[in-house]
Protein backbone atom coordinates (compact mmCIF):
# COMPACT_ATOMS: atom_id res chain seq x y z
CA UNK A 1 0.00 0.00 0.00
CA UNK A 2 2.81 2.34 0.98
CA UNK A 3 4.72 1.50 -2.21
CA UNK A 4 1.63 2.11 -4.35
CA UNK A 5 1.06 5.50 -2.71
CA UNK A 6 4.65 6.54 -3.33
CA UNK A 7 4.39 5.44 -6.96
CA UNK A 8 1.22 7.52 -7.39
CA UNK A 9 2.92 10.60 -5.94
CA UNK A 10 5.89 10.11 -8.26
CA UNK A 11 3.53 9.89 -11.24
CA UNK A 12 1.82 13.15 -10.27
CA UNK A 13 5.17 14.91 -9.97
CA UNK A 14 6.32 13.51 -13.31
CA UNK A 15 3.16 14.65 -15.09
CA UNK A 16 3.42 18.14 -13.63
CA UNK A 17 6.95 18.42 -14.94
CA UNK A 18 6.02 17.18 -18.40
CA UNK A 19 2.94 19.39 -18.87
CA UNK A 20 3.82 22.20 -21.29
CA UNK A 21 4.40 25.56 -19.61
CA UNK A 22 1.80 27.19 -21.90
CA UNK A 23 -0.97 25.12 -20.32
CA UNK A 24 -0.45 26.93 -17.03
CA UNK A 25 -0.39 30.40 -18.61
CA UNK A 26 -3.78 32.15 -18.82
CA UNK A 27 -5.06 33.22 -22.24
CA UNK A 28 -3.84 36.68 -23.29
CA UNK A 29 -6.15 39.56 -22.52
CA UNK A 30 -6.50 42.90 -24.34
CA UNK A 31 -4.58 45.73 -22.75
CA UNK A 32 -6.79 47.72 -20.40
CA UNK A 33 -5.09 51.01 -21.28
CA UNK A 34 -3.94 52.42 -24.59
CA UNK A 35 -0.22 52.72 -25.11
CA UNK A 36 0.54 56.25 -26.26
CA UNK A 37 3.63 57.38 -28.10
CA UNK A 38 5.19 60.61 -29.30
CA UNK A 39 3.55 63.99 -29.69
CA UNK A 40 1.83 64.15 -33.07
CA UNK A 41 -0.17 66.55 -35.21
CA UNK A 42 -3.22 68.24 -33.74
CA UNK A 43 -6.42 67.78 -35.78
CA UNK A 44 -7.24 70.98 -37.63
CA UNK A 45 -10.68 71.07 -36.03
CA UNK A 46 -9.18 70.94 -32.54
CA UNK A 47 -6.60 73.59 -33.48
CA UNK A 48 -9.38 75.97 -34.52
CA UNK A 49 -11.37 75.04 -31.39
CA UNK A 50 -8.32 76.03 -29.31
CA UNK A 51 -8.16 79.42 -31.04
CA UNK A 52 -11.69 80.05 -29.81
CA UNK A 53 -11.33 78.42 -26.38
CA UNK A 54 -7.67 79.11 -25.63
CA UNK A 55 -8.01 78.58 -21.87
CA UNK A 56 -9.18 75.00 -22.43
CA UNK A 57 -6.14 74.09 -24.48
CA UNK A 58 -3.32 75.24 -22.23
CA UNK A 59 -3.90 73.10 -19.13
CA UNK A 60 -0.91 71.04 -18.02
CA UNK A 61 -1.46 68.32 -15.46
CA UNK A 62 -0.35 64.96 -14.15
CA UNK A 63 -0.17 62.00 -16.49
CA UNK A 64 -1.31 59.21 -14.15
CA UNK A 65 -5.04 58.37 -14.28
CA UNK A 66 -7.34 59.33 -11.44
CA UNK A 67 -8.08 56.88 -8.62
CA UNK A 68 -10.66 54.17 -9.14
CA UNK A 69 -14.04 55.49 -10.31
CA UNK A 70 -16.80 54.90 -7.76
CA UNK A 71 -20.14 53.26 -8.54
CA UNK A 72 -21.73 56.71 -8.38
CA UNK A 73 -19.09 58.02 -10.76
CA UNK A 74 -19.81 55.27 -13.29
CA UNK A 75 -23.53 56.01 -13.05
CA UNK A 76 -22.74 59.64 -13.89
CA UNK A 77 -20.56 58.64 -16.84
CA UNK A 78 -23.27 56.39 -18.31
CA UNK A 79 -26.01 58.93 -17.71
CA UNK A 80 -24.09 61.73 -19.44
CA UNK A 81 -23.18 59.50 -22.39
CA UNK A 82 -26.81 58.55 -22.96
CA UNK A 83 -28.21 62.03 -22.30
CA UNK A 84 -25.86 63.84 -24.67
CA UNK A 85 -26.43 61.23 -27.39
CA UNK A 86 -30.19 61.81 -27.14
CA UNK A 87 -30.11 65.59 -26.80
CA UNK A 88 -28.80 66.59 -30.23
CA UNK A 89 -29.68 65.83 -33.84
CA UNK A 90 -26.78 64.18 -35.64
CA UNK A 91 -25.65 66.17 -38.68
CA UNK A 92 -22.30 66.47 -40.41
CA UNK A 93 -20.25 69.65 -40.27
CA UNK A 94 -20.82 70.15 -43.98
CA UNK A 95 -24.58 70.02 -43.45
CA UNK A 96 -24.46 72.51 -40.57
CA UNK A 97 -21.51 74.79 -41.44
CA UNK A 98 -20.92 74.12 -45.12
CA UNK A 99 -17.38 72.82 -44.49
CA UNK A 100 -15.56 69.95 -42.81
CA UNK A 101 -13.90 69.71 -39.40
CA UNK A 102 -15.68 72.29 -37.28
CA UNK A 103 -15.24 71.35 -33.62
CA UNK A 104 -17.71 73.16 -31.41
CA UNK A 105 -20.02 72.76 -28.44
CA UNK A 106 -23.38 71.72 -29.89
CA UNK A 107 -26.67 73.59 -29.64
CA UNK A 108 -29.22 71.76 -31.76
CA UNK A 109 -27.07 69.70 -34.12
CA UNK A 110 -23.88 67.76 -33.52
CA UNK A 111 -21.16 65.87 -35.35
CA UNK A 112 -19.17 63.13 -33.60
CA UNK A 113 -16.54 65.46 -32.16
CA UNK A 114 -19.22 67.86 -30.90
CA UNK A 115 -20.87 65.08 -28.91
CA UNK A 116 -17.48 64.19 -27.42
CA UNK A 117 -16.68 67.80 -26.53
CA UNK A 118 -20.01 68.20 -24.74
CA UNK A 119 -19.52 64.99 -22.75
CA UNK A 120 -16.03 66.14 -21.80
CA UNK A 121 -17.38 69.47 -20.56
CA UNK A 122 -20.20 67.89 -18.54
CA UNK A 123 -17.97 65.25 -16.94
CA UNK A 124 -15.42 67.91 -16.01
CA UNK A 125 -18.22 69.85 -14.33
CA UNK A 126 -18.93 66.71 -12.28
CA UNK A 127 -15.37 66.62 -10.98
CA UNK A 128 -13.58 64.39 -13.50
CA UNK A 129 -10.06 65.60 -14.31
CA UNK A 130 -9.46 66.98 -17.80
CA UNK A 131 -6.33 64.83 -17.93
CA UNK A 132 -8.67 61.82 -17.91
CA UNK A 133 -11.12 63.17 -20.51
CA UNK A 134 -9.35 62.93 -23.82
CA UNK A 135 -10.64 63.68 -27.30
CA UNK A 136 -9.66 60.74 -29.51
CA UNK A 137 -9.51 60.18 -33.26
CA UNK A 138 -10.29 56.70 -34.59
CA UNK A 139 -11.03 54.97 -37.87
CA UNK A 140 -14.25 53.00 -38.28
CA UNK A 141 -14.20 49.57 -39.95
CA UNK A 142 -15.35 51.17 -43.22
CA UNK A 143 -12.33 53.50 -43.17
CA UNK A 144 -14.23 56.65 -42.21
CA UNK A 145 -12.70 58.94 -39.60
CA UNK A 146 -14.54 59.34 -36.31
CA UNK A 147 -14.07 61.07 -32.94
CA UNK A 148 -14.90 59.72 -29.48
CA UNK A 149 -14.12 60.63 -25.88
CA UNK A 150 -11.68 58.45 -23.92
CA UNK A 151 -12.15 58.25 -20.17
CA UNK A 152 -8.93 57.17 -18.43
CA UNK A 153 -9.36 55.29 -15.17
CA UNK A 154 -7.22 53.11 -12.95
CA UNK A 155 -9.13 50.16 -14.45
CA UNK A 156 -8.25 51.12 -18.02
CA UNK A 157 -9.52 53.32 -20.85
CA UNK A 158 -13.21 53.54 -21.70
CA UNK A 159 -14.99 55.04 -24.69
CA UNK A 160 -17.97 57.41 -24.80
CA UNK A 161 -19.35 57.33 -28.33
CA UNK A 162 -22.29 59.08 -29.98
CA UNK A 163 -22.90 55.88 -31.96
CA UNK A 164 -23.29 53.74 -28.84
CA UNK A 165 -25.16 54.41 -25.60
CA UNK A 166 -23.04 51.81 -23.81
CA UNK A 167 -19.73 52.90 -22.31
CA UNK A 168 -17.19 50.26 -23.39
CA UNK A 169 -13.54 49.43 -22.78
CA UNK A 170 -11.58 50.79 -25.72
CA UNK A 171 -10.54 47.32 -26.90
CA UNK A 172 -14.20 46.21 -27.05
CA UNK A 173 -14.97 48.63 -29.89
CA UNK A 174 -14.49 47.94 -33.59
CA UNK A 175 -12.28 50.99 -34.14
CA UNK A 176 -8.66 51.50 -35.08
CA UNK A 177 -7.31 54.06 -32.62
CA UNK A 178 -5.03 56.68 -34.17
CA UNK A 179 -4.33 59.52 -31.73
CA UNK A 180 -5.74 61.39 -28.77
CA UNK A 181 -5.23 64.44 -26.60
CA UNK A 182 -2.18 64.20 -24.37
CA UNK A 183 -3.02 63.62 -20.74
CA UNK A 184 -0.26 66.02 -19.70
CA UNK A 185 -1.33 68.95 -21.91
CA UNK A 186 -4.82 69.67 -23.26
CA UNK A 187 -3.39 71.37 -26.33
CA UNK A 188 -1.13 68.51 -27.41
CA UNK A 189 -1.90 65.20 -29.12
CA UNK A 190 -0.08 61.85 -28.99
CA UNK A 191 -0.12 58.72 -31.11
CA UNK A 192 -1.76 55.50 -29.93
CA UNK A 193 0.83 52.81 -30.41
CA UNK A 194 -1.33 49.70 -29.87
CA UNK A 195 -4.44 51.02 -31.60
CA UNK A 196 -4.05 48.67 -34.55
CA UNK A 197 -3.08 45.52 -32.65
CA UNK A 198 -6.23 44.68 -30.74
CA UNK A 199 -6.40 41.12 -29.39
CA UNK A 200 -9.58 40.18 -31.17
CA UNK A 201 -9.30 36.54 -30.15
CA UNK A 202 -9.45 37.49 -26.49
CA UNK A 203 -12.90 39.02 -26.98
CA UNK A 204 -14.48 35.71 -28.01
Amino acid sequence: MKIALQARRFAVILVSVLVPVSAAVPAPRPMAAMVTGAVTSQPIGHYEFCQKYAAECSIKSRSAPSPKVSAKGWATVRQINRAVNARYIAKTDREVYGREEVWSYPTNFADCEDYALEKRKELAAQGFALSDLLMTVVRKPDGEGHAVLTLRTSDGDFILDNLDNEVKPWFATSYTFLKRQASFNTGRWVTIENGRDLLVGALK
